[in-house]
C-alpha cells in the first residue's frame, strides 16, 4: 500500500482508541458516578481533561479523513488516472467528516464544564423576609 494510505488507517486507528479512552475518562469525570466522588474539583477536571482527548481524537479522524478526500479529489481530476480506476467521495468519507466534527464539539462541550475558581467577592445576600400580612395594615 502507499504510505499515505498507510498513514490514513494509522491515523484512524488512533482517533478510534483515543475516544474510547476518552470516554472512559470522562465517564469518570461525570457527575453522576461514584467513581472520586469526594473531591468535585478533581472530577471536574477529568471530565474537562476527557473533553480535550475527544477533541485530539477528533482531529486525528478529521486529518485522516481529509487526507483521503484530498487523495481521491486529486485523483478523480488527474488527466492520466484512467477512467475506469477513478474513485468518488463515498458515503464513508462523509460519515468520517461527521463523526470528527462530533468528536470535537462534544470535546468542546465537556472542556466547557472547567470549573470555575473562587472569586474575591463578599458572597451574595438575599433580601430579609418579611413578617406575614396580617391583612390590617392599611396605609
Amino acid at each position: 500500500l502507499l504510505g499515505s494510505l498507510q498513514a490514513t488507517r494509522a491515523l484512524m486507528v488512533a482517533a478510534i482508541l483515543l475516544g474510547l479512552v476518552a470516554v472512559f475518562v470522562a465517564v469518570t469525570g461525570m457527575k453522576c458516578m461514584k467513581c472520586m466522588e469526594d473531591d468535585q474539583v478533581k472530577k471536574m477536571r477529568m471530565a474537562v481533561f476527557g473533553g480535550v482527548i475527544f477533541i485530539i481524537a477528533g482531529l486525528a479522524a478529521l486529518v485522516a479523513t481529509s487526507w483521503y478526500g484530498n487523495r481521491v479529489a486529486r485523483a478523480f481530476y488527474d488527466p492520466f488516472t484512467p477512467v475506469n480506476t477513478r474513485f468518488e467521495f463515498g458515503s464513508a468519507l462523509f460519515i468520517g467528516w461527521a463523526a470528527a466534527s462530533l468528536a470535537m464539539l462534544g470535546g468542546a462541550f465537556l472542556c466547557c464544564s472547567c470549573p470555575r475558581r473562587e472569586t474575591s467577592y463578599p458572597p451574595t445576600r438575599g433580601y430579609p423576609k418579611n413578617a406575614p400580612s396580617t391583612g390590617k395594615d392599611y396605609v
